[in-house]
């Protein structure tokens, strides 16, 4: 699996539709009991597919494609809406089922943090030396030469998951560490105990990682076909796709040319990959080079191929995407 944020992070779980099911379809007492809610329906849904994201809670993006498959437009509305107490149960499969649907084509990345990426820096001089001394250098923005220590905090923040620290919000352990080293003191720190003090705080980190890994959220986006593959299976999608092509540039109509071009700009909703890191170029260049088809510069005889040429470049890139998926930044 290619990843191409510059993360170090090294050990991913991927959660997918399908690994999404019901073992217990009982329900919380709570919803026995009394008026049902909307807002209940929701919890008692996000609470069992946790169980199959290590505890993490899905990312808003996620779960607000997930509320409208369910069919929810309204989502203050919905919350406060009375469940019928005859079809609770069935209302929270189909959330739980929109969002396997969701995963299915949005599958979920995220991090172990075990502390093992902190550890590469620590026990490399050269390596920790640098990252301190680039970090100094962010920190200390008046250029003095000096930074407060409460600025310690800051450190981590720049850090982040691509260098396995996880948010202070999955790592609660965090504070205690920083004010153990008096982190909240407001003394000045030239770069070398600056350094001094970043490696003792490191350390504790990853020791605590050790101890208790911290599950968080990659904020990737993986591309491995998944989503290409159904809309194969589905004839229609493919003729729309097929003529979206030919709308967006009527001048190439029906060329490779002008669907490598469309697909670099709005492959994203149709599973590709864009195209913006070299990782995807040469993605592109051996999909539309395994096809190998230039069409006929006939207007009429290319729209007549059109479809099933666009059926070759989506199966060429489900088949190099299912041996080597890639994981991108998600758009925000």
């Amino acid at each position: 699996m290619s990843t191409s944020n510059g993360s170090a992070a090294s050990s991913f779980i991927i959660v997918q539709g399908s690994d999404i099911c019901l073992p217990d379809a009982s329900l919380p007492d709570r919803l026995s009991s009394g008026v049902v809610t909307g807002s209940q329906v929701i919890d008692a849904a996000e609470s069992r597919v946790r169980q199959f994201t290590h505890g993490y809670a899905l990312p808003e993006g996620i779960r607000s494609s997930a509320l409208r498959r369910f069919g929810v437009s309204d989502f203050e509305r919905f919350q406060e809406e009375e469940i019928e107490k005859d079809v609770v149960a069935k209302k929270v499969e189909e959330y739980v089922s929109a969002i396997a649907d969701e995963l299915e084509d949005d599958p979920l990345v995220l991090s172990i943090l075990d502390g093992r990426e902190l550890r590469l820096y620590l026990e490399d001089e050269d390596d920790f030396a640098m990252l301190a001394e680039n970090l100094f250098t962010e920190l200390d923005t008046e250029d003095t030469g000096k930074i407060k220590r409460s600025s310690m905090s800051k450190s981590l923040d720049h850090l982040g998951v691509d260098m396995g620290v996880p948010p202070a919000s999955d790592f609660s352990q965090v504070n205690d560490i920083l004010a153990k080293h008096g982190a909240d003191g407001d003394d000045e720190l030239g770069q070398a105990q600056f350094a001094q003090v970043l490696q003792s705080i490191l350390q504790e980190v990853a020791d605590s990682l050790a101890e208790n890994p911290v599950v968080t959220n990659t904020n990737l986006k993986i591309f491995n076909g998944s989503k290409i593959r159904k809309i194969l299976c589905n004839e229609k999608q493919l003729t729309d796709i097929a003529e979206k092509m030919l709308a967006a540039n009527p001048e190439g109509l029906g060329s490779l040319e002008s669907a490598r071009k469309f697909l670099e700009t709005n492959g994203a909703e149709f599973g590709v990959p864009p195209l913006d890191i070299d990782e995807t170029t040469s993605l592109y260049d051996a999909v539309f080079a395994a096809v190998g088809i230039t069409l006929k510069s006939d207007p009429k005889k290319g729209k007549e191929n059109f479809s099933e040429t666009v059926k070759d470049i989506l199966e060429k890139f489900a088949e190099q995407l299912q041996v080597d998926p890639l994981l991108l930044p998600r758009e925000n």
